[in-house]
């Protein structure tokens, strides 16, 4: 079959690789953020996982079980975990299992999820945000620019 950058010169995001041979740069870049969510919940007895209302999944684009990380505004910690569905409405940020040890109900969080991007791609990436009201319903969704403002928030 065909080899990808075969029989030509450098491809836009790809690198020479320690054997010479072209490959491809991808970049981890942040996917999703939901800002300011707050803990419903705390459930130390159940599988470790970030019980989400299914709506924030949806408004965020953050799937089942896909990786996460969890920013505590309260304590400063910072975790990874995945994240399940709660039900839609509900307004549940559960912490479960061990993390569960990692906040108290009322703390904000900060969900943020990233994925790998190829770099060529980079800079029309958009993640989406999602802004909560005072009951963890979806108040606003953003497309966020690549580029940092001044004063921007994690």
């Amino acid at each position: 079959g065909a080899v990808p950058g075969a029989g030509g010169g450098p491809r836009p995001g790809g690198v020479r690789g320690f054997r010479g041979e072209e490959e491809d740069v991808y970049l981890t870049l942040l996917k999703a953020k939901l800002h300011r969510v707050t803990v419903t919940e705390t459930r130390l007895d159940y599988e470790g996982s970030l019980s989400l209302d299914e709506r924030l999944l949806e408004a965020s684009g953050i799937l089942p079980f896909e990786k996460v990380e969890v920013v505590n505004l309260n304590t400063g910690d910072r975790f990874d975990t995945y994240a399940i569905p709660a039900p839609a409405g509900s307004g549940t940020v559960g912490l479960n299992g061990g993390a569960a040890r990692l906040g108290h109900v009322g703390d904000p969080l900060i969900v943020l999820a990233y994925a790998l991007v190829p770099e060529e791609a980079a800079s029309g990436h958009r993640p989406r945000v999602v802004l909560v009201d005072g009951r963890n319903g979806v108040r606003e969704v953003r497309a966020e620019p690549v580029a940092a403002s001044p004063g921007g928030s994690p």
